[in-house]
């Protein structure tokens, strides 16, 4: 392969250089900054491109109109000693869901379960990012989000509901359980990513102004009407309906904030309102139960990855096994390779903002 068809591959840390540097040239502070980068990256990182680098130019838009507050912190309004009611103050999603998180750990490891709810806050990137936190404590830890509608509830042409997305993790002995998935067929990221590509929609993704599927990427864009998980009335996209309206009722509905179509769209340019997302943070001591459960986790794990695979060379995974690979594999050649498309977009805002551009392996 000669040099000029070399894959341009970028570095973890200098992704998260670049990252750090348009949110510091925004005014975010640098703690803040850091954050932001490490969620992105993170992302990118585990094969999630949809929720990485594609989402930073949305961010930076935001900060620089002023309809997210990059420098806010959150605050308690009310809470028990196993929950609590948190404003974010209208701050980025990654301050709001680190901090919402870490209260619920502390709460879970005093009284077994934390339980925190968010009103006043931001798009918060990958939903497994905060259940982390919770599994490296060794605790069960859940979240999810509402999101700007995005999803047409089964039998509607428009969309009442969003992308509403849900993170279930468990500690297993030298493993885990890390489960991360949208209540719509996809995540609007990914018909971002088809548009970048160029390429059409799979079926049962996406609806045309109509409310029929479509296979147009462009045209389910413009459109903004995705799919529940399960696409049409007809294979139980009723069950991803009834998903994405759970997630709305803990998240949205109980925090106070804004839920179905009181949320804003969001766009590449960023929106001239706050977004007022809600958002929980729920975790779980295992210890208050059975005893060895990380254990039995590693056994009832093994058990899923041990089923005989319907085709030899794709052996059955548990969630969170796609992730390690992903990450496997960019440790194994040495950096992550983005779309040219995304660059493009990254060399434009390096520019705009007047930093150092991405710079390759």
């Amino acid at each position: 392969m000669s040099s000029a068809q070399q894959p341009k591959l970028v570095a973890v840390a200098e992704s998260k250089r670049f990252m750090t540097d348009c949110f510091l040239a925004v005014n975010v502070p640098r703690d803040h900054a850091e954050a932001m980068a490490d969620l992105l990256v993170g992302a990118d990182y585990r094969g999630h491109f949809s929720h990485g680098m594609n989402r930073l130019e949305m961010y930076i838009n935001d900060l620089a109109i002023n309809s997210t507050d990059g420098a806010a912190v959150p605050v308690i309004l009310k809470e028990t000693p196993s929950t609590a009611w948190v404003d974010g103050r209208n701050g980025l999603g990654v301050v709001v869901g680190n901090y919402c998180m870490d209260l619920a750990i502390k709460k879970a490891k005093a009284v077994g379960v934390g339980w925190v709810c968010a009103k006043g806050s931001n798009h918060y990137g990958i939903a497994s990012w905060y259940v982390l936190r919770a599994l490296k404590e060794g605790l069960m830890g859940m979240t999810t989000t509402n999101t700007s509608p995005l999803m047409a509830p089964t039998r509607s042409k428009e969309a009442a509901l969003g992308t509403n997305p849900l993170s279930f993790g468990a500690p297993a002995k030298d493993d885990k359980f890390l489960l991360d998935m949208a209540t719509t067929a996809v995540a609007v990221g990914k018909i971002e990513i088809q548009r970048r590509k160029g390429e059409p929609l799979p079926d049962g993704w996406a609806q045309d102004p109509t409310g029929n599927q479509t296979n147009d990427a462009e045209l389910a864009f413009s459109t903004g009407c995705l799919m529940p998980l399960g696409g049409p009335e007809i294979s139980s996209g009723y069950k991803g309906y009834g998903l994405g309206a759970m997630v709305d009722i803990l998240s949205g509905v109980s925090a106070g904030a804004n839920y179905s179509t009181k949320v804003r769209k969001w766009t590449h340019a960023g929106a001239n309102t706050a977004a007022d997302l809600g958002q929980v943070f729920i975790a779980v001591d295992p210890n208050c139960f059975a005893p060895g459960f990380e254990d039995r986790m590693t056994d009832f794990n093994g058990r899923l990855r041990g089923c005989e695979p319907s085709d030899p060379s794709k052996p059955v995974l548990v969630a969170g096994d796609k992730e390690d690979l992903n990450m496997k594999a960019v440790d194994t050649v040495g950096g992550i390779q983005y779309l040219e498309n995304q660059l493009k977009t990254c060399a434009a805002l390096a520019e705009r903002l007047n930093i150092k551009p991405l710079s390759f392996n």
